[in-house]
């Protein structure tokens, strides 16, 4: 029986495309009712994993704001993650 080889994968993007793992936040009612990010209107937040090279303004590990429906889903070895234009970020949040 043959081994199976496991690849690693990689994502680069391209012009002023941002690779960015969206991060789930919730929020908890006062009676205690936990509402996830995604079911709130507006926009999502998350971490740039990567840049492309005319992406300004943005580096890897920047937490940012991003439209909700913005971009690009992929899933890269489980990892679901956005591809979005530099252009459609938001802002920067600085924790």
């Amino acid at each position: 029986m043959e081994e199976t080889q496991r690849l690693a994968i990689s994502l680069e993007p391209l012009d002023d495309y941002v690779v960015v793992e969206a991060v789930d936040e919730e929020t908890e009612t006062r009676s205690g009712l936990i509402i996830p990010a995604s079911a709130e209107a507006g926009c999502r937040s998350g971490i740039v994993t990567a840049t492309g090279p005319d992406a300004d303004g943005v580096d890897p590990g920047d937490k940012v704001l991003f439209p909700k429906n913005a971009g690009f889903d992929v899933r890269l070895g489980g990892v679901a993650v956005k591809v979005v234009r530099r252009g459609e970020l938001i802002a920067r949040v600085n924790d």
